[in-house]
C-alpha cells in the first residue's frame, strides 16, 4: 500500500482526505493558481479536527518561483505565523533567474522551519538540470521533493521520475505528483519504484477531494 499526500485547497477536502486514508495533507489556497498560502485561520481550525500531519504550502501567489526580497520576506513572516499552530511541515520551493535552486534562500526558509520539515514543491519541475537540482534540494535541507520528474505529468515524466528515485537513494523522499490519479497509480508506482504520492483527487474538476478517489488511491 502506498503513502498518499492530498493536496486540499479548502478545509472540507481535507477533511474528506482524512477519513478516507489520506496520510498527510498538504494545506493550500489559491486552486486556479496550483497553491499558494492558505489562510491562518484555516488552517488553525482544521488542526484542531484533524490529527494526521498537515504541511502548509508557503507560496505568496502564483506564477514563478523567482521571488523579490518583499515576496521573501512576506514567506518567512508567514512560515514563522504558521509555525505557531503546531502543523508538522512546510511546502516551498525558490528558483533564482537563472531557474536554478536558489540555495541562500531556501536555506533560511529551511532552517527557519525547524523543527518542522520541508517539501521542495514542483518549482523543482520548471529548474534546470535533474540531477544538479536534485543534489542543491539535498543540500538545502529538505526532506521531499514534489515532482512530476520535469514533465507536464507523472506519466510523462515516469523515466524521470524513476532515475530520481535510483539518484536520491534514500537521501530524500521522492513524493510523486501531477495528474496522479487511482487509474494511474499502479503503473507509475510500479515503473519508478516511488513510495510516496501525492494527488488532489479532485475528479470533476471542481475544489473538492473526492471520497472515493482518496480511497481508492490509498488502497491501489
Amino acid at each position: 500500500m502506498s503513502k498518499i499526500e492530498i493536496a486540499c485547497f479548502n478545509p472540507e477536502s481535507a477533511i474528506i482526505a482524512f477519513e478516507n486514508g489520506a496520510d498527510r495533507i498538504e494545506l493550500c489556497d489559491g486552486l486556479s493558481e496550483g497553491g499558494t498560502t492558505p489562510d491562518f485561520e484555516t488552517a488553525k481550525e482544521l488542526r484542531d479536527k484533524i490529527n494526521i500531519p498537515i504541511f502548509v504550502m508557503i507560496r505568496p501567489r502564483g506564477g514563478d518561483f523567482i521571488y523579490s526580497d518583499a515576496e521573501f520576506e512576506q514567506m518567512k513572516e508567514e512560515l514563522i505565523q504558521l509555525k505557531s499552530l503546531n502543523v508538522d511541515g512546510f511546502v516551498f520551493g525558490i528558483l533564482d533567474e537563472n531557474d536554478e535552486v536558489n540555495i541562500k534562500q531556501n536555506k533560511e526558509m529551511v532552517e527557519l522551519a525547524k523543527p518542522y520539515q520541508c517539501t521542495f514543491h514542483r518549482a523543482f519541475d520548471r529548474a534546470t538540470n535533474l540531477e544538479n537540482s536534485l543534489e542543491k534540494v539535498i543540500e538545502c535541507g529538505f526532506k521531499t521533493i514534489l515532482t512530476s520528474g520535469q514533465k507536464p505529468n507523472v506519466s510523462e515524466g515516469k523515466e524521470n521520475l524513476k532515475k530520481l528515485v535510483e539518484l536520491s537513494n534514500g537521501r530524500i523522499e521522492i513524493l510523486v505528483g501531477g495528474g496522479l490519479r487511482s487509474t494511474n497509480i499502479e503503473e507509475v508506482r510500479g515503473f519508478t519504484k516511488a513510495k510516496y504520492f501525492h494527488s488532489s483527487a479532485i475528479t470533476d474538476g471542481g475544489a473538492f477531494a473526492n471520497a472515493d478517489e482518496v480511497a481508492a488511491l490509498k488502497n491501489r
